[in-house]
């Protein structure tokens, strides 16, 4: 039972990274109908700026800030200057556009930063909290009171802020918002902003764990698209929610699973995306998409 116990709040804490890259994508998704398949390479980027700053001298919290500050600035000008050129185009020329975006951004994070792994520091004790007979990772809890903490600042953004409500609105309706006045194309590269302030987020916390190299967010970037798949790509809250399914999961069935382990927990999420792609594409909590004829 208590090995039980430590590998669902395990999975809570890497479930919620997960949830917290899943609510970018679908932050972004919901605006522009399209998947941004170099959301875990703008993290892993945003992540390589913290450590320059921390080796720089910066106290990590004041570089975890001032990172967050740098991400978002920096999807707003992709949103702007990259994406808002193709956002009539056809959604395979801007699929093409964001894959073009992620294999520039490893390349870019390689050359300056080369490919050796490098290790990231967590800010949490690295003693391990013991609870009755149970043994949690300080960094796993703290990581997880982090996404927490930001999902529940930008949930309180979006449902109580003019702001959050017109960049809503803009991302469900954009033709209605810009008769009320609304300026579309801003609250659009708003959400880039945002979204790419909650992938720095993801990037940071995930870094300690698997080590700082152009390629870390890959395998994370699959679970976060099994996270969004699950929860529903029409929904914020379903994403985070089906992060945290996903994270609980991969941990119960990499150790009660003999055959699948830790080799193979990779699979556990592709498998997830086919299972609910067939059974119910939209989702837990995703609306279905109606047509009328």
């Amino acid at each position: 039972m208590e090995v039980f116990v430590q590998q669902v709040v395990s999975g809570l804490a890497t479930g919620g990274i997960y949830g917290s890259l899943a609510l970018a994508l679908v932050m972004i998704y919901q605006a522009t109908d399209v998947v941004n398949f170099a959301q875990g390479e703008m993290a892993m980027f945003s992540t390589y700026l913290a450590w320059t700053m921390l080796n720089a001298g910066l106290s990590y919290w004041v570089a975890f800030v001032a990172t967050l500050a740098i991400a978002f600035v920096g999807g707003l000008l992709i949103q702007r200057l990259i994406i808002r050129p193709v956002e009539s185009a056809p959604i395979l020329t801007i699929v093409i556009v964001c894959v073009g975006l992620l294999v520039i951004l490893n390349s870019l994070a390689g050359w300056i930063y080369s490919y050796i792994q490098k290790p990231f520091p967590s800010p949490f004790p690295s003693t391990p909290i013991r609870i009755g007979g149970v043994v949690f990772g300080a960094h796993a809890l703290g990581a997880l009171a982090v996404t927490l903490l930001v999902l529940a600042v930008l949930y309180t953004f979006f449902r109580f802020t003019t702001l959050g409500l017109a960049m809503r609105a803009a991302a469900q309706n954009p033709a209605s918002s810009r008769l009320v006045g609304i300026r579309v194309g801003w609250m659009l590269a708003l959400g880039w902003g945002f979204a790419a302030l909650v992938g720095a987020v993801a990037g940071m916390m995930v870094a300690p764990v698997v080590f700082l190299d152009p390629n870390m967010m890959a395998g994370i970037l699959i679970y976060a698209f099994a996270s969004a798949t699950l929860g529903g790509f029409t929904s914020p809250g379903g994403a985070v929610l089906g992060g945290l399914i996903v994270g609980v999961i991969e941990n119960l069935v990499g150790t009660y699973v003999r055959f699948i382990g830790t080799e193979l927990k990779l699979t556990v999420a592709l498998a997830l995306i086919l299972v609910v792609l067939v059974v119910r594409p939209s989702g837990l909590f995703g609306r279905a998409a109606v047509h009328r004829v």
